[in-house]
């Protein structure tokens, strides 16, 4: 996750400074980044259209601009994510674990020992 600035160890501190004062959209990018994130982590899907305008207002980052002119497709679904406080993490991680049961067995045996390998690892 983006930590402050402030919370950096010196010399690293040191390091982003020197690099944010060579490149201005760097900055740029950093602070909306940092905003992107306060959003995501605090939950106030509710800035969303605000950010998206900022983001869409800059000329010097186009991928920004691209990914916030990507999130208006799907604006009230963005919204929910980014402000309500249930997600699919359980349900991502059994898939994700189905699938590396999945890969790992891949040539060697067929359906029925695959369900007995998934039903055993819960």
């Amino acid at each position: 996750m983006l930590t402050h600035p402030d919370a950096l160890p010196e010399s690293d501190r040191i390091q982003l400074q020197a690099a944010l004062a060579n490149c201005p959209e760097l900055t740029a990018l950093a602070e909306h980044v940092r905003s992107f994130a306060h959003m995501l982590t605090h939950l106030h899907g509710d800035q969303l259209p605000e950010w998206i305008e900022a983001a869409s207002a800059t000329a010097e980052l186009p991928s920004l601009r691209h990914f916030a002119q990507h999130l208006m497709r799907d604006l009230d679904a963005v919204t929910a994510g980014l402000t309500l406080p249930w997600n699919s993490r359980v349900v991502e991680g059994h898939v994700n674990r189905i699938k590396m049961l999945k890969r790992q067995m891949y040539g060697r045996a067929g359906f029925e020992l695959l369900r007995k390998r998934v039903l055993l690892y819960a």
